[in-house]
């Protein structure tokens, strides 16, 4: 099935009493027993519901996999994957990534006793230099955010498999429709659901999926222990954001391009962060992994003031300053004060997130609209 048929039907079955097109929404917390332990495979909402069911097959599905989880936020999604782990267990971890995922490993799950490496994931070599008969978990994002670095699904996906360890990929920037991790070798892919799944900025939540069945009831257990699960509603709307997923990353990846060139010429800009310039450095591995380049885009003024930077981030009129991505309407945002503020400054600046760097979530909207915003933001 072609991805545009794929992502419209994903997972949405006519409800057998109504024929309903849509999957409804099971708004119940509870499910009546015609005996005890005699019911129709729903108990009990935390463990089971239909509209979730739904989704999670509707995940699956779109990332080439078996089994999908949602959960009630892409952190959610994270802290299960780490309630893998015991006490002494390491994990390798990209140096670039989301400050939120950065937070849950150092604030929380540090002083459970998981050891935490992390590394610049550009070059496979670098992991295959720190791993040890310890590590349990490689984390990676790709592409990064901010900084949309690229890492080479396969190669660590095989680093991964030598060491036994487990290889998850953060595919939120990408989304299904630009990369598909599973088919490159990884045992889990995450998404922030919240982004470019959902789409419309209006839901909050996490998704996982893999291949191996032990692995998925090994995470279904700690969804159904730990209770970190989203609504009926919320997963209603999330189904409603696959249907057009394909055609909003088509629109979010041709404007991503125009902006990403339009900065890079642009005389008060001194350096664009997008992985579709030929001289990125690992654009022959986007380009091999990535069917597009996507909408995220990060840049750095030349003027790297903390006044300018601060003036441009409040001047625009239709890029709203805001946290979060993958809406249809474009943001831009502060990753040192906003996203990423929870590493500490150090951290950032010595990898490459300076005080001055700007990121951009390109919508949807008119081109010429977004880059005359920006063109009066920036001048």
């Amino acid at each position: 099935m072609k991805p545009a048929t794929k992502f419209i039907h994903a997972g949405v079955e006519p409800d057998p009493t109504t024929g309903a097109i849509m999957t409804p929404i099971y708004q119940t917390s509870t499910y009546v027993q015609t005996a005890p332990g005699n019911n129709k495979g729903y108990e009990y909402a935390r463990s089971q519901n239909p509209t979730r069911f739904a989704l999670e097959k509707a995940m699956a599905e779109i990332e080439n996999g078996k089994y999908g989880l949602v959960f009630s936020s892409g952190v959610a999604a994270t802290d299960a994957v780490i309630k893998l782990l015991s006490p002494g267990d390491e994990v390798i971890a990209a140096n670039d990534m989301y400050g939120g995922t950065y937070r849950l490993f150092t604030k929380v799950f540090e002083k459970f006793g998981i050891v935490f490496k992390y590394v610049n994931m550009q070059d496979a070599n670098n992991i295959a230099a720190i791993i040890s008969n310890k590590t349990k978990l490689i984390w990676t994002e790709t592409p990064t955010n901010p900084l949309m670095n690229i890492t080479d699904i396969a190669a660590v996906a095989a680093i991964a498999k030598q060491h036994n360890a487990l290889l998850c990929v953060d595919n939120t920037f990408a989304s299904p429709y630009l990369q598909n991790p599973l088919d490159l070798g990884a045992d889990i892919v995450m998404h922030s659901a919240t982004k470019y799944l959902g789409g419309h900025s209006d839901v909050i939540q996490g998704s996982l999926v893999m291949n191996d069945k032990a692995l998925r009831d090994e995470l279904y257990f700690i969804q159904k222990s730990c209770g970190a699960v989203p609504g009926p509603q919320d997963c209603f709307l999330v189904l409603r954001g696959i249907k057009t997923l394909h055609v909003r990353m088509q629109r979010h990846c041709e404007n991503g391009e125009r902006i990403a060139y339009f900065l890079r010429n642009h005389n008060r800009v001194a350096k664009v962060y997008w992985p579709g310039f030929e001289d990125h450095t690992n654009y022959a591995i986007a380009k091999k992994q990535m069917r597009g380049f996507g909408g995220m885009i990060s840049f750095e003024l030349k003027d790297d003031s903390a006044d300018e930077t601060r003036r441009v981030l409040s001047s625009t009129k239709v890029f709203a300053l805001a946290e979060s991505l993958g809406g249809v309407e474009s943001l831009i945002n502060h990753p040192a004060s906003m996203t990423h503020a929870s590493i500490p400054r150090e951290e950032r600046i010595k990898n490459g997130l300076t005080d001055s760097l700007i990121r951009l979530s390109v919508g949807i909207e008119d081109i010429d609209d977004l880059i005359e915003d920006l063109q009066q933001a920036i001048c």
